[in-house]
């Protein structure tokens, strides 16, 4: 018998459904059943969970080790919200392009958690794509082609995309973000491969910009046409948990007007994209 109880949401995902908070805390062999499920279906959703961030933190730590965000009264909880107050509100804008957490990091994040506090009236889904699905769909020759392209990642790229006409001041604030560079081919230690796309993608290294722009979104546009796409409608209470190393996500749109807030904590990552 599975250690956890779960129902397919779609092409990516499951909701799990025999786990509340007690046994997030208290059940020895739930981590490990979480982490195995998450590797298979690269989304995990406690529908009406409830945990408070006490809670969402202290599963975080029985899965790894959970990021800190400075600024934040509890730095292990990152709070999504458009509120003038929040230290990273200018930033939040990107999120509504696809991306891969830690894109521009040394090595990205493992997995996230993220819980609805506050939701809006209208939009504020959240989708997810596999960018494993994304790889083992293409042609062999695209394989081939693809196995050695490197692409450069820059913290210009995602932020031009919500300020496409950047005072001085903003380009002197991006460019302290170094540049990144990562294959577009991701071989895992598990051995399976992914590709690496997204809103921080500038161009393909050696490639004409253009060209290596317009492959950029062929690729990202397969990778999330609709039927590959999980879309989560949230619910105050509903917690997802994603891998971060085999999926890109993104935040639909909604009226930032309104005081939508997200609790978001991380799991620090141990593999570099190579």
């Amino acid at each position: 018998m599975s250690v956890i109880a779960t129902k397919k949401l779609g092409a990516v995902g499951v909701e799990v459904l025999d786990v509340g908070t007690d046994r997030l805390l208290n059940d020895p062999e739930v981590p490990e059943a979480c982490m195995e499920a998450l590797e298979e279906h690269g989304v995990l959703l406690f529908r009406g969970l409830h945990a408070d961030d006490a809670t969402q933190v202290a599963f975080s730590r029985r899965l790894g080790e959970p990021a800190r965000f400075r600024g934040y009264a509890n730095p292990e909880v990152m709070e999504i919200s458009f509120d003038p107050g929040n230290p990273n509100a200018e930033y939040f804008a990107s999120n509504d392009y696809w991306h891969i957490d830690g894109a521009m990091d040394e090595i990205p994040a493992k997995a996230s958690l993220l819980s609805a506090r506050v939701t809006a009236s209208k939009g504020g889904e959240t989708e997810f794509a596999s960018t494993y699905a994304a790889y083992d769909t293409l042609s062999d020759e695209e394989k081939e082609r693809y196995a050695d392209l490197r692409v450069a990642h820059t913290f210009e790229a995602v932020q031009r995309l919500n300020y496409p006409d950047p005072t001085p001041k903003q380009l002197a604030q991006w460019a302290k973000r170094p540049p990144r560079e990562h294959p577009l081919v991701w071989v895992h230690r598990s051995g399976r491969r992914s590709l690496v796309f997204g809103a921080t993608a500038s161009h393909i290294v050696g490639m004409p910009v253009e060209e290596g722009r317009a492959l950029l979104a062929d690729v990202e546009r397969r990778a999330t046409a609709p039927d590959r796409v999980l879309r989560h409608s949230w619910t105050e209470g509903d917690m997802v948990m994603w891998d971060n190393r085999g999926l890109v996500h993104r935040a639909c749109p909604f009226d930032r007007s309104e005081p939508r807030r997200m609790h978001r904590s991380t799991l620090v990552g141990d593999e570099p994209i190579e």
